[in-house]
């Protein structure tokens, strides 16, 4: 089987646009939902749906791959679910090491979705010689004194980084060194690596800071409108005493 090191993914010589290729996991997310129900064909709209993007920008996605679908049919769900595997690369084998088994990164070697979307978790690593040794997901826990020889023994190109920020610098240096190429950085800093090296940085709470801030501005909206609505009323119960000519009636005896 191929392996990460002698095979890269046909994405960037093929001329695609970075935001396609970030939307093609989403179209096989869905796509693959339809396969597993067995639905044979889907139309433009209904992925697009699925995969919440809207049908113009799917039809230009599928271009870039060569794929345009059949007027009155649809797309073939399995023929586009191996073409854009193919087009991320993962027909192939990708050996995956974790550095930094920690809370997060037990948990991402406990993740079982690697193995159906063509990657191996090769190697856990981390610096703690409690650990050494000790099953994770099956998966022994190797010290990072070993770092580059596990990662030249598995030819390793990705790397995931799930160390506290402090030491996700020297790691990724160390990644790099020994060959890695593209790294996903869990740890809430910033890599600094040289070109031809892909990062992907997956931050928490700077997701939960963006909902925040939508969340404050949809509390806001409301509170607006709730304040523009009491003038309304108000000028709505003034007229409704007054009197025929507008003047407010005199009190009637009794």
């Amino acid at each position: 089987m191929a392996t990460g090191r002698t095979h890269r993914p046909a994405t960037r010589s093929r001329g695609i646009p970075e935001a396609t290729v970030a939307r093609l996991p989403l179209y096989l997310r869905a796509l693959t939902a339809l396969s597993e129900r067995s639905v044979p064909t889907v139309s433009s709209e209904e992925l697009a749906a699925a995969a919440g993007v809207n049908s113009a920008k799917l039809r230009k996605d599928f271009s870039y791959l060569g794929s345009y679908g059949t007027r009155g049919v649809g797309y073939d769900v399995e023929y586009l679910v191996y073409q854009i595997s193919r087009e991320l690369g993962l027909t192939q084998d990708w050996p995956v090491v974790i550095v930094g088994i920690g809370n997060l990164g037990a948990a991402l070697a406990n993740y079982g979705g690697f193995a159906s979307r063509g990657f191996r978790v090769a190697a856990l690593i981390d610096a703690d010689p409690a650990l050494t040794g000790k099953p994770v997901a099956g998966i022994p826990v190797q010290h990072t004194d070993d770092l580059e020889k596990i990662i030249q023994d598995n030819g390793v190109s990705i790397g995931v980084i799930a160390t506290p920020a402090g030491a996700a610098q020297q790691v990724c240096d160390r990644l790099v060194a020994a060959g890695v190429t593209s790294i996903l950085n869990f740890a809430p800093t910033v890599l600094s690596v040289p070109e031809g090296v892909d990062v992907r940085k997956v931050d928490l709470s700077i997701e939960l800071q963006i909902l925040a801030f939508h969340e404050q501005r949809k509390a806001g909206e409301e509170a607006a409108a709730e304040a523009a609505a009491v003038p309304a009323a108000a000028t709505r119960g003034d007229s409704a005493d007054q009197g025929p000519d507008g003047d407010v009636p005199a009190v009637m005896p009794a």
